[in-house]
C-alpha cells in the first residue's frame, strides 16, 4: 500500500478508481450534497475540512454528529479490532475503526455513514444502490465485481464499501511525501528545531509511547485506545440535537470504547472515556483536535499534554475521569521551546 509518488503519477486498480468515484459522489446522501470526501478532504489530510466546527456537520441543517471526523489516510493499516494481553495480563484493545473501534475494520467503517441520520441520512441501502444504478460508473461497478453486481441491494452495499475501502487503501491516500518520509530517504535535512522535536517525541515527552515513530514508513501509532482526560467541549452542538438524536441534550457524556456496544468483547468500566489513538500523519492540516474537537491548534494540544495535571494551568476536568492516562502525559515539565519544537516536528508529518 506504502508509496511516496505523488497523486498524479498514481495509478488505480479499476477498484480502486471505482472506489474513488463513490467517495466523491455527492449524490449518494438524502438530500444530495454530501459525499465521504465531505468529512474527509483530501486538501485537509483526509479529515474535517470545517475547521471551524469542533465536531462534523451532517447533509442535513443543524444536523451534527457527536464527534471529529478522524482522517481516513493511513486508516487501511489499523488490524482488524481485536485485543492482547500486557505483561500486567491487563487486557489491551487494539485496531477496528472510528473513535471508539465499533466497526471491525474499513470495510464495516465504510458502510456506516450512509445509513447514519445525522451524517449522509439514507433511509435505506435500497437507495444508495439505486443511486449507484443511474450513476455513469454503475458500468464501472459491474466491470469490478461483474454482471449483475448491482441487482441483489445487499450484496451490492457490501461491494460498495469494499470498493470506498480499496481507494482508501491506495497510494492516492496513503502517500508517505512528508518531510519527514523525504528525511528517513535522505532527501531531505530536519532544522535544527525539527531535529529537538523529533528526539523530544522520541524520548522526554513521551509521545512515541502510543505513536512510534520507528521505521522506514511509520505509521504513528500503536492502533491501541486511551483516555488523555480531555475535557468536555462545551461547544459541540450535538448537545443541542433533538431527544430522538440525543436523549441525554447537555448531560451527554461519550464514553468512547466503553461505550461502543461490544459488550460482548469490550467490558465498559474498564475502557470508558478510552478513544483509538489516531495516526499523527497530517496532524497539522487536521484541526481541531481530539475526538470532540476540544483543541483548536496542534500548539494547545501539546501544551495540554504537557501540563493537564499542573494545578496553576487550570484545565476543566476530563469528561470521563475513570481510566484516565495518568503515566504518560500531564506533567511533563516541558519549556515553551520545547513545546514548539515538537509541534515543528510534528509539521514535518504533513504530506506534501
Amino acid at each position: 500500500m506504502a508509496s511516496t509518488a505523488s497523486a498524479e503519477e498514481v495509478q488505480l486498480s479499476p477498484e480502486e478508481e471505482l472506489g474513488k468515484l463513490l467517495y466523491f459522489d455527492t449524490e449518494l446522501s438524502t438530500p444530495r450534497g454530501q459525499s465521504c470526501a465531505s468529512c474527509h478532504d483530501p486538501e485537509f489530510g483526509f479529515a474535517e475540512p470545517h475547521q471551524n466546527l469542533p465536531v462534523s456537520q451532517g447533509v442535513l441543517p443543524n444536523m451534527f454528529g457527536n464527534r471529529n471526523s478522524p482522517s481516513a489516510a493511513y486508516a487501511s493499516y489499523s488490524p482488524d479490532f481485536s485485543y492482547t494481553y500486557d505483561d500486567e495480563g491487563q487486557i489491551l484493545y487494539y485496531g477496528g475503526q472510528f473513535w471508539d473501534g465499533r466497526a471491525d475494520n474499513l470495510i464495516e467503517q465504510a458502510k456506516g455513514p450512509f445509513l447514519n441520520p445525522l451524517e449522509m441520512h439514507n433511509p435505506n441501502k435500497l437507495t444508495v444502490i439505486q443511486n449507484i444504478r443511474i450513476s455513469d460508473y454503475a458500468g464501472l461497478f459491474e466491470e469490478v465485481y461483474g454482471s449483475g453486481a448491482l441487482d441483489n441491494v445487499d450484496t451490492a452495499y457490501d461491494y460498495t464499501a469494499e470498493a470506498i475501502a480499496a481507494y482508501e487503501s491506495s497510494a492516492e491516500v496513503n502517500k508517505f511525501s512528508s518531510r519527514y518520509d523525504k528525511y528517513l530517504a535522505g532527501e531531505y535535512t530536519l532544522s535544527e528545531e525539527e531535529i529537538l522535536g523529533l528526539d523530544l517525541f522520541n524520548e522526554k515527552a513521551l509521545c512515541s509511547e502510543c505513536h512510534p515513530s520507528s521505521g522506514n514508513e511509520p505509521i504513528f501509532t500503536d492502533f491501541t485506545y486511551d483516555n488523555l482526560g480531555v475535557p468536555r467541549n462545551s461547544g459541540n452542538p450535538f448537545y443541542s440535537l433533538p431527544k430522538a438524536f440525543n436523549p441525554q441534550k447537555s448531560a451527554y457524556i461519550d464514553l468512547g470504547l466503553g461505550g461502543n456496544g461490544r459488550t460482548e468483547i469490550v467490558t465498559p468500566e474498564n475502557e470508558e472515556g478510552k478513544m483509538k489513538v489516531p495516526t499523527l500523519r497530517n496532524i497539522g492540516k487536521t484541526a481541531p483536535y481530539t475526538h470532540n474537537g476540544y483543541f483548536a491548534s496542534l500548539e494547545e494540544l501539546v501544551h495540554f499534554y504537557n501540563t493537564r495535571d499542573v494545578e496553576l494551568k487550570g484545565w476543566p476536568a476530563p469528561e470521563v475521569a475513570t481510566n484516565v492516562n495518568t503515566e504518560e502525559l500531564g506533567n511533563l515539565e516541558l519549556s515553551d521551546a520545547e513545546e514548539k519544537a515538537i509541534v515543528a516536528f510534528l509539521r514535518t508529518l504533513d504530506d506534501e
